[in-house]
């Protein structure tokens, strides 16, 4: 039998949803500085009389009665932001309502979504006869794909059969995400004056390597995320007029889809490159769900759009079946004047009820 909350509810639930919110934006809470957010969010549990779990800035729940024989579902979201940038024309951390607005700093990115998830969370937190598990994650670090995020207290969650990343999506759901490659590349070649012929310039080498790229593309393509995508962002070499320069720094942005790893795309370029590779990170893979799995089908049936995202999120470090999908828009996302329309909050927590409503793993 579906579990369904009555309208007053529904509405006490937006309210406090809101309010935490409104403590969340006037608490900074940049990427390794979440520590009062994170007790914020402890508080909330606190009052709700539900035991959680902290490590580092992490903080998580399980449901009343959790059943690990069950499917398990993860609902997580990140308290942590970016930096207000310098075209705020209003105090980042103000969290003032305006013309049907919220105002602040990670308003948008990502705090609609977990307060959204965690009252969807404290509804569903003492429903015996559900026929899963529920696991709230309220992360740190995702802004910057920091160690101390998601990926330090995965091990300690146990087994998880379908994540529900909160990420300002308009309410459509991404059923991939692409993923995210930075490669630091040096050409070198030989110091020399510039008046001499037959130089081993730098510059030369990068740009032949440069051209290689442009002209390359990674043979698989993906039926939701379509090509690799190389993009050269960033060249330096050179530091005097009249001398040829030794070495000649390069930047490829990368973009991966999911018929490749990572590391896979990395010994490819290496193969084709004479430039020296080096991979900032390799962790944040593509990932996907395969469109016959139960939450996508729910989608379908409750009229939720499906999409590949170009975006990253912490569903590049979850190794289970994930989706990412919350209030709010990702054009907002680290902007100035952050904003939420405060009705996109209420939809977020109706549209979450109504996926979990609907969710059957059989």
């Amino acid at each position: 039998m579906e579990q369904q909350l009555v309208s007053t509810d529904l509405e006490n639930i937006y309210q406090e949803a809101v309010g935490l919110l409104k403590e969340l934006i006037i608490t900074p809470s940049y990427s390794r500085e979440e520590q009062k957010t994170a007790q914020l969010i402890a508080g909330f549990l606190i009052k709700k009389h539900i035991p959680f779990c902290q490590k580092g800035n992490n903080i998580w729940a399980y449901s009343k009665g959790f059943d690990s024989s069950k499917p398990v579902v993860l609902l997580n979201s990140h308290h942590d932001t970016v930096k207000p940038n310098k075209h705020y024309s209003r105090d980042p951390f103000s969290a003032v309502e305006q013309d049907g607005k919220l105002y602040g700093l990670g308003s948008n990115d990502a705090g609609a979504s977990l307060v959204s998830l965690l009252s969807t969370f404290v509804a569903f937190y003492d429903k015996a006869d559900l026929p899963f598990s529920l696991i709230m994650a309220a992360t740190a670090e995702e802004e910057n794909s920091g160690e101390n995020g998601i990926e330090l207290i995965l091990p300690e969650l146990g087994k998880i059969d379908l994540a529900i990343v909160g990420e300002p999506t308009t309410m459509q759901m991404a059923i991939a995400e692409r993923g995210l490659l930075v490669l630091d590349c040096l050409a070198k070649g030989t110091a020399a004056h510039a008046a001499h012929s037959g130089s081993d310039n730098a510059i030369l080498h990068a740009m032949d390597d440069i051209r290689k790229i442009s002209s390359f593309s990674f043979p698989k393509k993906s039926e939701m995320l379509g090509e690799v995508k190389l993009t050269v962002s960033i060249i330096q070499g050179g530091i005097l007029h009249n001398m040829v320069p030794d070495t000649c720094a390069f930047t490829i942005d990368v973009r991966i889809n999911d018929c490749y790893r990572n590391a896979e795309v990395v010994d490819s370029l290496r193969n084709l490159l004479s430039s020296e590779i080096s991979p900032r990170s390799l962790k944040l893979n593509a990932s996907a769900i395969s469109t016959s799995h139960p939450v996508v089908k729910t989608a379908h049936k409750l009229g939720i759009k499906t999409y590949a995202s170009p975006t990253t999120s912490d569903m590049a470090v979850i190794p289970y079946p994930s989706v990412k999908i919350g209030p709010g828009s990702s054009l907002r996302s680290h902007t100035a004047d952050e904003f939420i329309f405060l009705n996109e909050i209420k939809e977020g927590i109706t549209g979450y009820i109504q996926l979990l409503n609907q969710l059957k793993f059989t």
